[in-house]
């Protein structure tokens, strides 16, 4: 046999759906010409699939000609679902695990699924496909090389500012998710913490009729979006820091006022302790004699 034949019949084997796995099926991101003839494949045989949203997914499968039993899995029911879901693959059915959009496993609680699978020695394999941050990374004109993926930032104002503080020296490209009703206060945050200088490349609506990629410094960013209304679904691609120095931000600080710095923040005052012990490398017990 040729190895070309070879090839091919590795590749009908390969894509041929197995009882008792779960199939990681990335979906379009927004262009529906980027779903793959594989994906198209597994949808169609597996026994069922799992939707993050089944009426959004049912939408696509419609689009595609595909009926398939299906079951819902999202951040609210990823417990006592993942366990359904994980017996009916360890009895032998097969099932596609999908999102709105884009990958499963990324900043969704198909990472969970995937993790009680391996908890159980349930086989799981990806049908790999469209990612928003990965498109965007490519779009940015920022380093590729070495990037960190940050997703959503916490709408609690406290963690957020931790976060973001924790990115300060951070010299790799950082990739954040945002809504469009949360497009302002987090660049206003990003600017705030990175400096109005840092370079940023504002990705809207990937793979859609509307994409529009912006690359603009922190302030400038800003001061376009005081003025325009944020619309659609953003990747924020961020350049990561430049000569940084070694030096904590709370080196010089005494530690009254290194728990007060925290407290400023919302923590509580014993959260705000247990912060400076961690940052200094103390016990909680010794941080807090210093604050009697």
């Amino acid at each position: 046999m040729s190895s070309v034949k070879k090839n091919e019949s590795a590749t009908k084997e390969k894509n041929r759906v197995e009882p008792g796995t779960l199939y990681l099926v990335a979906t379009p991101i927004g262009n529906l010409g980027d779903l793959s003839e594989r994906a198209i494949k597994v949808l169609s045989e597996v026994d069922f699939i799992a939707a993050e949203d089944t009426r959004n997914s049912l939408r696509l499968l419609t689009h595609l000609g595909i009926s398939r039993p299906m079951v819902s899995y999202f951040e609210h029911n990823k417990r006592e679902r993942g366990e359904q879901i994980a017996d009916r693959l360890a009895a032998g059915e097969s099932c596609a695990l999908i999102t709105d959009a884009g990958t499963p496993a990324i900043s969704d609680p198909g990472e969970d699924m995937v993790a009680l699978c391996a908890e159980k020695g349930i086989r799981v394999t990806s049908i790999p496909g469209p990612v928003a941050s990965i498109t965007a990374l490519t779009l940015s004109g920022l380093p590729t090389g070495r990037f960190t993926f940050e997703g959503f930032l916490s709408v609690n104002k406290a963690e957020r500012r931790e976060r973001l503080g924790e990115l300060v020296s951070e010299r790799r490209t950082m990739l954040f998710h945002e809504a469009p009703h949360k497009l302002r206060a987090t660049l206003k945050d990003l600017c705030d913490t990175f400096g109005a200088d840092r370079r940023i490349a504002i990705c809207r609506e990937l793979t859609k009729l509307n994409e529009e990629i912006l690359r603009l410094t922190l302030d400038e960013a800003v001061a376009y979006y005081t003025e325009t209304e944020p619309r659609g679904e953003y990747v924020l691609v961020v350049e990561g820091a430049k000569n940084v120095t070694s030096t904590a931000f709370w080196e010089g600080m005494d530690v009254p006022t290194h728990v007060a710095h925290y407290m400023a923040q919302g923590l509580s005052k014993m959260d705000a302790i247990k912060k400076v012990a961690k940052d200094r490398g103390l016990a909680k017990n010794d941080v807090y004699q210093q604050m009697i």
